[in-house]
């Protein structure tokens, strides 16, 4: 008999039973709901019952409220048990590396004190770890603060990324954040090729860990970080080898597939409003559609990682499915917090959600977004229906004059950007900086009706 998933790259499974059962419970406890609004209503009806006082009167009348508010949620939750599904992936079939798309990886940092540089650069490392064809991934982290000490760790990030990405392949290592994996080293290959190049590796990690802290440590110093908060220029800047100046020597001598790494940090004036994590994300996405222009877009806070270096090519089984990938919007992958109270009384590892909540709602066509560890395609954010064609001045009045941004539309992403490749000519670095700016939205329609909508979608 022949196996069905040889040639499929996704399954979805229906859990029947749990959703039948759920729906028997959703009915009878409805019966029991309706007979307690039956016995209240018979109260108030009777016209016979002249025992109860005014007093009496307004504690039923507050009792029956609380019941019908309660009921009215109870009822409202419902149809995410009636019908949860989980589902499997096959990225053993997705097509040659060379076939895959592009993927754009955007990370937000606000504020150096209050989101430690050295997390923010473990963040960035793990994207850039990712289990996907170098030459297909994309790599940007927006500062808003534009302090000198996150892009300094961007660029110590680099130095530690060739010894780290090499270590990551070689070995298949889980988790691909440096400082979750140096927490609880894995113990599975303990061959002495592996033990040999682990110690280099985590000496490297050290000298990364101590150099980044150094640097906030100036940083404090100086106090740079308070004066830029609020008020700096647009700066973008691509970080590979040539960038890191006299540390070039902390390299890695052999040659590495590297990600393509970029620096943004938007303009910020105190007379515009930057509508917060939802202006940094606009930038980064019209920045990046002159860059990379990938199809596909991961969104991370800065202080998530990806536990599974595989992440990427999962959400591409989805993605490259013909049957459904037209209609598919994002893809939502759950979120674990660490360093919770062992009682935990509020359940901030929101448990109930990711094991209840959104597995019912994908069984309802999808769950909703919840602002961080997504993939979306990049066309449907910009509200357009691009496969009809526009007309130029509509797209003008909609996303502003940029002429780059607009011919990015036709979706013809740069699947094996180089950073040597860039040349940064004065048109194209007024264009970056442009895109970048604080009054880049203004008068289009895209700052007064998108611009509301993703920040209810991303804050």
């Amino acid at each position: 008999m022949e196996n069905s998933n040889i040639h499929s790259l996704n399954k979805c499974h229906v859990h029947k039973l749990w959703g039948t059962l759920n729906i028997i419970h959703s009915f009878l406890h409805s019966l029991t709901l309706f007979a307690i609004f039956y016995y209240r209503a018979s109260f108030f009806l009777s016209k016979t019952n002249t025992r109860f006082e005014t007093v009496h009167y307004l504690a039923w009348m507050a009792i029956f409220g609380a019941e019908l508010m309660l009921a009215f949620i109870w009822l409202l939750r419902q149809p995410f048990y009636w019908r949860p599904v989980t589902r499997t992936v096959f990225p053993e079939n997705l097509p040659d590396d060379v076939k895959l798309p592009g993927i754009d990886v955007f990370i937000c940092t606000a504020d150096p004190n209050k989101e430690p540089t050295f997390n923010v650069m473990n963040t960035v490392i793990s994207a850039m770890a990712l289990d996907y064809p170098a030459t297909k991934l994309s790599v940007y982290l927006s500062d808003d603060a534009g302090a000198s000490v996150t892009l300094d760790g961007m660029k110590e990030a680099w130095i530690f990324a060739t010894w780290w990405l090499p270590f990551c392949r070689r070995y298949k290592v889980k988790p691909p954040c440096p400082l979750a994996y140096f927490e609880k080293p894995e113990e599975g290959s303990l061959n002495g090729e592996f033990i040999k190049d682990r110690k280099l590796v985590q000496e490297k990690y050290e000298i990364f860990m101590q150099r980044v802290r150094n640097r906030r440590d100036r940083s404090k110093f100086h106090g740079d970080v308070q004066s830029s908060l609020r008020d700096h220029p647009a700066l973008v800047q691509i970080i590979d080898g040539s960038s890191v100046g006299d540390d070039a020597a902390l390299l890695n001598p052999e040659p590495v597939e590297m990600p393509f790494l970029v620096y943004v940090a938007r303009e910020k004036r105190s007379s515009y409003p930057h509508n917060f994590k939802a202006g940094a994300l606009n930038v980064l996405q019209r920045v990046s559609s002159v860059l990379s222009n990938s199809p596909y877009i991961l969104v991370l806070d800065c202080d998530m990682y990806c536990n599974d270096s595989i992440s990427a090519r999962q959400a591409m089984c989805f993605y490259l499915d013909s049957t459904i990938s037209s209609s598919l919007g994002w893809i939502q992958y759950p979120q674990k917090f660490h360093n919770i109270s062992e009682n935990d009384i509020y359940d901030s590892q929101f448990r109930l959600i990711w094991t209840i909540f959104w597995p019912g709602a994908d069984g309802l066509h999808g769950p909703v977004i919840t602002g961080t560890n997504f993939f979306i395609k990049r066309e449907a954010l910009y509200g357009l229906n691009i496969a009809k064609g526009n007309d130029l001045k509509e797209l003008r009045e909609s996303l502003g004059p940029s002429n780059e941004l607009i011919k990015s539309l036709n979706g013809n992403d740069k699947p094996s950007i180089n950073s040597n490749d860039i040349v940064f000519s004065s048109d194209l670095l007024q264009e970056i900086h442009l895109l970048a700016s604080c009054i880049f939205e203004k008068d289009t329609k895209w700052g007064k009706k998108a611009r509301n909508t993703n920040q209810i979608v991303f804050s």
